[in-house]
């Protein structure tokens, strides 16, 4: 579990690639200063398990459901990731419950300066809407953002300095991909209705 806020961005430094599965090597520092085999970490989003770590560096693999599922499969040598260590529990939680586990992809198609912020239109496919709310949560590319202008197929994001600088966000541009995790809330206050619907909880009678 995370929080979607990103410790820092690391660099992929190596790829291995068959088919539809991956092997990254990412170089950082700041998220593995404590970490061991069998961690998690978030990159881009997505949670990964630590296989190896060698200096600055830490290697995961990326399985085919993961790859189709999201925008791993475009990294480069030398893409820039978002990088979050796991939630400890006890620590306060800055951003909103995030779990790595991306729906789906969405494209950019604006980003506009707008006053000291910058604003990112994101194109997305309309059956995930209704997860959305106006100023409710979600992760692009693993950052806790709050949404607004929420469209049936796009809403918007405003990005502030700082999550600017810390993030891949700053490189990227229109037509870009980025992952999406939607509230997890809202996911099983969804469940739950469905559920209500087919088989109707009654209350206990005196």
């Amino acid at each position: 579990m995370f929080t979607g806020i990103i410790e820092e961005r690391g660099t992929v430094k190596s790829i291995q690639r068959e088919e539809e599965h991956l092997r990254l090597k990412i170089a950082c520092k700041e998220v593995i200063e404590h970490a061991k085999v069998g961690d998690s970490i978030s990159v881009n989003g997505v949670c990964l398990t630590v296989t190896s770590l060698v200096e600055n560096t830490f290697t995961a693999d990326v399985i085919p459901e993961t790859f189709r599922r999201t925008q791993l499969g475009q990294l480069s040598v030398g893409s820039q990731v978002n990088l979050e260590g796991s939630l400890k529990f006890g620590g306060r939680v800055h951003g909103h419950l995030v779990q790595g586990h991306v729906d789906t992809v969405g494209k950019v198609v604006s980003k506009t300066p707008e006053g000291n912020a910058i604003t990112f239109v994101i194109l997305y496919e309309p059956k995930w809407g209704r997860y959305l709310i106006d100023k409710g949560s979600i992760a692009v590319n693993g950052i806790s953002l709050t949404v607004f202008d929420v469209g049936s197929d796009r809403f918007s994001v405003s990005i502030i300095p700082h999550t600017l600088e810390m993030t891949n966000l700053e490189t990227t541009n229109e037509g870009d991909v980025v992952n999406l995790e939607f509230d997890l809330t809202a996911k099983y206050l969804e469940k739950w209705s469905r559920l209500a619907e087919v088989t109707p909880i009654e209350s206990e009678q005196d």
